[in-house]
């Protein structure tokens, strides 16, 4: 049924038309009605316009194919300065105020630890020789860009006995790793 059934005052049951109807009735004699109806003012109308004509660029922006090269790259600096022991390379991927970070389980207790690397101790233990106990030929570096929006990134690495999940953002004009959240895979059973 249509319309909102009201009582007048004598008690008999009339019908008023919704807002909606008298709207979309008017509407089609007049548009601006519809507006005034239902308190949507031009103004509104362009700045929503606007918001969506203005999102263009930054759609276009997650797509870039130069920007996916250069993150994959930084991710490649980050893991292949790793393995050889080069920390200058391991130094050119990382913002200063990196965070590396590990969740593991104490084997004695069986709590949750919080394990916690900054960029220079990274970069020491990659210049250490860290990286050269893994053999060339287990040396893997998988790279996924799994997310990214302007300026922020989330990229996977599946290297050879652990996986990392960076957070990557353009620093004055280049890509640099800011955090580090990273999980040993299970070792194997025979090793």
């Amino acid at each position: 049924m249509r319309g909102r059934r009201r009582v007048d005052c004598i008690g008999r049951m009339v019908m008023r038309p919704s807002d909606w109807e008298i709207a979309s009735q008017s509407a089609f004699r007049n548009p601006i009605l519809i507006f005034q109806r239902f308190s949507i003012s031009a103004f509104s109308v362009s700045i929503v316009a606007s918001a969506l004509l203005l999102n263009g660029p930054a759609i276009a922006q997650i797509t870039s194919p130069d920007q996916s090269a250069a993150i994959t790259k930084t991710a490649l600096d980050y893991i292949e300065g790793w393995y050889p022991g080069d920390a200058a390379r391991m130094e050119r991927a990382l913002h200063p105020e990196l965070a590396k970070r590990m969740i593991s389980t104490d084997p004695k207790t069986g709590r949750s630890q919080f394990n916690h690397m900054g960029a220079m101790a990274l970069v020491q233990h990659t210049r250490d020789g860290g990286g050269k106990k893994t053999p060339p030929d287990r040396q893997l570096k998988e790279v996924t860009i799994l997310d990214r929006y302007n300026n922020a990134a989330v990229v996977k690495i599946v290297a050879s006995d652990w996986i990392d999940y960076l957070e990557v953002a353009k620093f004055n004009g280049e890509w640099k790793i800011v955090n580090v959240l990273w999980e040993l895979k299970p070792k194997e059973s025979g090793k």
